[in-house]
This record gives C-alpha cells, sequence and structure tokens, in this order.
C-alpha cells in the first residue's frame, strides 16, 4: 500500500545548533509504530551543513527556520502523505520551541501540539540562562537575540509564543522538570496558565524530580503514555 492520507507527527529537532541524522530513533520508532507518519527536516541553523547553513538560522528563531518546518509539511500535504486534518508537531528543547512556534505562526496546520521543555517568553527564557552558560550569553544575544537591544526586543515579541495565544487554536500537552536549569519551569507554567485563560484544551505534566528531559525511566513512560493518548484522541482518530 502507497503511505497517503496518513496521520503525522512532525518532529523538529532540538538544539537547534545539531541535526538529525540517518539511523535507529526509538521516538520515531515509538511514533511510526502507532501508525503516524513522521517527518524530521534539518532546517537552516543545524549544523553539519557548513558555515552559510548555519549562519541562515541567526536570528530566524520563529522565522525562517520556522518556515523550514512549514516548508515540509506543506511537501508531505502536496505530495498526499499527510492527511491535513490530522497533523501533530512534536519536539523538546528548541524542538518545544518550534511547536509553540508553529501552533501560533501557523494556527490552521496543526492539529495538536506537544511542547516538552520549549520556552514561551524569549525575554524570560534569556534572561534566566544559567551561569554556566558565562561567555556563551554574548554568543547567544548575537545568535538568536538581545533583550536589551531595543530592535531585538521587537523581534523578540514577534516569536513569543506567550504574546501570542490568541492566535492558538490547536491543544497542547506541554511537559517540563521543575529543576531546568535551560529553560525554567516558569516558561510552561506561563504558557499554560495563559492557554487555560483562553479556553484552549492543555494538558500539563510536570516532574519534580526532572531537570532538561526525563531521564527517570518511569516519567519516560508515563510521558510517552500520556502522548501516545494525547495524539490518538486529538489526531489520529480525529473525524
Amino acid at each position: 500500500l502507497e503511505p497517503k492520507n496518513l496521520p503525522v507527527v512532525v518532529h523538529p529537532h532540538g538544539g537547534p545548533w545539531s541535526r538529525d541524522e540517518w539511523g535507529y530513533d526509538p521516538e520515531v520508532q515509538f511514533l511510526a509504530n502507532r501508525g503516524y507518519a513522521v517527518l524530521q527536516m534539518d532546517f537552516r541553523g543545524g549544523t553539519g551543513y557548513g558555515k552559510k547553513f548555519y549562519e541562515a538560522g541567526f536570528k530566524q528563531w520563529g522565522k525562517k527556520m520556522q518556515d523550514d518546518i512549514t516548508d515540509g509539511v506543506e511537501w508531505l500535504k502536496k505530495e498526499g502523505v499527510a492527511d491535513p486534518k490530522r497533523i501533530a508537531i512534536y519536539g523538546a528543547s528548541y524542538g518545544g520551541n518550534a511547536v509553540l512556534f508553529g501552533v501560533t505562526l501557523t494556527p490552521d496546520i496543526y492539529a495538536a501540539g506537544v511542547a516538552d521543555v520549549g520556552a514561551s517568553n524569549m525575554f524570560t527564557f534569556i534572561r534566566t540562562l544559567g551561569p554556566e552558560w558565562g561567555p556563551y550569553i554574548k554568543q547567544f544575544y548575537e545568535m538568536v537575540g538581545d533583550p536589551n537591544d531595543p530592535k531585538d526586543s521587537i523581534m523578540l515579541t514577534e516569536i513569543s509564543p506567550l504574546f501570542h495565544v490568541d492566535k492558538i487554536k490547536a491543544p497542547l500537552f506541554i511537559s517540563c522538570g521543575a529543576n531546568d536549569p535551560r529553560v525554567n519551569r516558569a516558561e510552561s507554567d506561563q504558557m499554560v496558565a495563559a492557554l487555560k485563560k483562553r479556553g484552549v484544551v492543555v494538558e500539563y505534566m510536570v516532574k519534580d524530580n526532572e531537570g532538561h528531559g526525563f531521564s527517570n525511566q518511569d516519567n519516560q513512560f508515563d510521558f510517552y503514555s500520556t502522548m501516545e493518548k494525547f495524539l490518538n484522541k486529538h489526531v489520529k482518530n480525529k473525524k
């Protein structure tokens, strides 16, 4: 049978200064086993494709980097692989950001989103980066945006999903670790509060014994089983 009209999970990688590679990926295998087509894409800003490709992502969070993801989704729809009404987006860390960017910038594309340890307010996210970042803070300002620069502040406001919750239609499953040193728990707390205030369907999972990503096996089981039920309800079995 040709893969046509399938439920899809778009799965942008974290980093964002990393890349997806050919090989076994347990998350992709998990989702494929549950009947989803999975789209991974190496959007601009990633590593391994040369300096020009890498630098093309500078100050493009929520902008051209997100356009690359959207282009991939549109290609799947054009090829007939994706059922346009059953497309979800799931990611962690920068991938979690991409989920929140996706449901605010392109709210009509996604039937649901799963955002793990994703930042919602670029100002609070950048200002709470820990001391371990040290000299890399300045580099982060140059590559992502400087909250103290008036011009960058306009851009950071545009790409902060928290300020655009009025555009969100898709139900969301948001998760985080209470002790995350990279993406503070407040990033998820404030997003969930704003979504609930607007009446958007949102499930929220916080694990007190976790940091940036779930490493405890029991928490992993809980997360993936919850995600499976969430995606089945809002995507796979969507009428």
